[in-house]
């Protein structure tokens, strides 16, 4: 089993989401978190350009393994910007601003953006032994890595990631049992992607999750979740 501490400033975990109010999940998902594990290991996971699909693919034939999360501390804080997107509209909606924008992009649209302040998290991953090792050997800049690690936006950089040993304590996430009555739960439930589908988000995969009061070391055993493709 490894453990890592992923500790930033500011992160966002978007839900498939389009219009004027952009959320966050309340904290880093088991999608994510697997996604970052493969960007420090270096291991890509986009699947090559097929010349058909309008998104990017995500390949086929990915580790699959154990992952356990869990929250050091609080959970993040839920913050919020108002940004202007300035982009290109679908369609023809807008096409008389087009020349007078001399080529710059000619729609301006506001919008809410939710974003994680302070984010403090353990990822535990056991089940895949040669991705632990590629792991650690990518922490210490031996293996070859396709961009930046970030927290769900590429302006939201962490910290620190490092592997954190027995001290280090953590709040697990639980998988939500059915019937769990929503007020009992101090910090309320969350839902949180597993798994993604970039070509039908009919076929993205979710769960509700909630968070232990009590904090421990290892995770136990209900916390694990299989995650992979």
């Amino acid at each position: 089993m490894l453990r890592l501490r992923v500790q930033a400033p500011f992160a966002t975990f978007r839900n498939f989401a389009a219009g004027s109010f952009r959320p966050s999940a309340p904290f880093i998902t088991y999608s994510a978190a697997y996604g970052l594990l493969l960007n420090l290991a270096g291991r890509e996971m986009r699947a090559p350009d097929d010349g058909k699909s309008a998104m990017t693919l995500i390949a086929a034939g990915l580790p699959r393994f154990d992952l356990a999360l869990g929250v050091c501390g609080a959970l993040p804080t839920l913050q919020t910007l108002y940004q202007q997107l300035h982009n290109y509209p679908v369609g023809n909606s807008g096409k008389e601003r087009e020349e007078l924008a001399r080529g710059n992009k000619y729609n301006i649209t506001p919008a809410r953006r939710v974003v994680l302040h302070r984010l403090d998290a353990l990822l535990a991953l056991r089940g895949d032994v040669a991705l632990e090792a590629d792991i650690l050997a990518g922490l210490h800049g031996k293996r070859p890595r396709y961009g930046l690690p970030f927290l769900g936006d590429n302006n939201f950089l962490p910290d620190r990631i490092g592997p954190a040993d027995e001290t280090v304590e953590a709040r697990w996430l639980a998988p939500l049992e059915q019937g769990t009555a929503m007020n009992d739960l101090t910090e309320g439930a969350m839902r949180l992607t597993l798994r993604i589908d970039r070509a039908d988000m009919a076929r993205t995969e979710s769960g509700l999750f909630r968070v232990e009061s009590k904090a421990r070391g290892e995770p136990p055993e209900w916390s694990w979740v299989a995650v992979g493709y």
